[in-house]
């Protein structure tokens, strides 16, 4: 979650409320899986951080809003987070695609291809070490699943290109 809240900063400074709603307008239905609180957490570890200055800003007809910026440090960081191929969620990384379209940090078409490679070689290395195993290994079900695992996410990689490339 802090590298997407990160990420969504490098387009503009925010406040926790304008972040949640990109966020929820990013999940879709999924969007409940979020906690209402967890983005004001989060800006606020970050902040402890370094990753993240905070300014209050005067409103006429309201309470002042606390506006969040990217540090150098925090800047640093999404770089890093962008180049990162290492594979979690799906959610996570469609998050990641979202943010870097909007903060044009990043092609999404090229974060897909990045990702696609690193999980092509994980594939090729789950089938060698399949094909290594006895047949009667209880290693092989396991390695199996990986497998079928990363052919799907391979899919759904493909299923992210196409998206992004007619937009």
């Amino acid at each position: 979650m802090q590298d997407v809240v990160l990420a969504l900063l490098a387009k503009e400074p925010s406040h926790g409320y304008e972040l949640r709603a990109r966020l929820h307008e990013a999940l879709g239905p999924l969007r409940d899986a979020l906690n209402a609180g967890q983005v004001y957490v989060t800006l606020t570890r970050l902040e402890k951080a370094g990753m993240v200055s905070a300014e209050h800003v005067g409103q006429a007809d309201r309470p002042d809003r606390k506006v969040y910026a990217l540090t150098a440090e925090g800047q640093q960081r999404v770089r890093t987070w962008l180049a990162d191929v290492s594979w979690g969620r799906p959610t996570e990384f469609h998050l990641k695609l979202i943010a870097a379209a909007a903060a044009r940090l990043a092609d999404p078409v090229e974060l897909v291809d990045l990702q696609r490679r690193e999980l092509l070689r994980r594939l090729a290395d789950a089938q060698r070490a399949a094909l290594t195993e006895p047949e009667d290994s209880a290693a092989v079900l396991l390695l199996e699943g990986v497998i079928l695992r990363l052919e799907a996410d391979l899919r759904w990689l493909d299923a992210c290109a196409h998206h992004w490339e007619t937009k």
